[in-house]
């Protein structure tokens, strides 16, 4: 079966980044990952941090930006990208004050079809990263269908997250087949066999794992990206431990 190089989503090591930054990136190398995906929060300059990357040896595979920094700060960020060497820009999150009805969902909608357009222009991809809260439904649908319903398949891509769509009550290998072609970066993340359905290790979970990857194959992902939003103990002893897991299931 086909491989997909592998990134860890450094969200999973937030605390330590903010404790050494270029450390943490190194460590994140020495456990086996050949790629990132960043977060918005760099300490660096965009031809600083790329000289950076590249001593380690570390690709990216996309940005998570705050939602309004992709709304006020668009080309810096397309710029930022582009230095770096990726084409993709993710949305991460929208906090509940700005989601309380299908009125504030169809502005998020609009904002995403025009940052989407912008990118597009640009020769990048912006990507919607879901939670949980986007199997809510508007108009009788899902709101996360209805955001992908209402937008190019060229304007706006999907980054599906599989410990949110299980989360959400909906079949993550149904989703990544549903959204087929329109799906550059799998974000990999396990759910454990636990009442409070905590997160978990890639392969410590529940998810079947298999059968991701295969429909992953068959829907042209291009990359994966790991991430664990709290860990039990060390995050990058969990990072490792969903890497070598990630290592047995893609042959590499």
């Amino acid at each position: 079966m086909a491989q997909i190089p592998v990134a860890l989503q450094l969200y999973t090591v937030r605390q330590l980044l903010a404790q050494d930054y270029a450390g943490t990136l190194r460590a994140a190398k020495d456990i086996g990952y050949d790629m990132v995906q960043l977060t918005g929060q760099v300490p660096y300059g965009a031809d600083e941090l790329k000289s950076l990357l590249a001593d380690i040896g570390l690709g990216v595979a996309g940005i998570h930006v705050e939602w309004t920094q992709l709304r006020d700060n668009l080309d810096h960020w397309i710029e930022f990208a582009k230095v770096i060497g990726t084409d993709d820009l993710v949305w991460p999150y929208i906090e509940p004050q700005h989601r309380q009805t299908s009125e504030d969902w169809l502005k998020i909608i609009d904002m995403l079809n025009s940052i989407g357009e912008r990118c597009k222009q640009a020769g990048m991809r912006l990507s919607y990263h879901n939670h949980s809260f986007e199997f809510e439904t508007i108009d009788g649908q899902f709101i996360l269908d209805a955001i992908y319903d209402r937008i190019p398949a060229d304007v706006l891509y999907a980054e599906l997250d599989t410990y949110w769509i299980q989360h959400g009550g909906a079949d993550p290998v149904d989703y990544i087949r549903k959204y087929s072609g329109r799906m550059p970066i799998l974000h990999l993340k396990d759910m454990a066999d636990n009442e409070k359905r905590s997160f978990a290790e890639v392969g410590n979970g529940i998810l079947d794992w298999p059968a991701i990857h295969a429909a992953a194959i068959e829907a042209g992902v291009e990359f994966y990206a790991v991430e664990q939003d709290t860990c039990p103990g060390d995050p990058l002893e969990s990072a490792r431990m969903s890497r070598e897991y990630v290592a047995k299931l893609v042959g590499g």
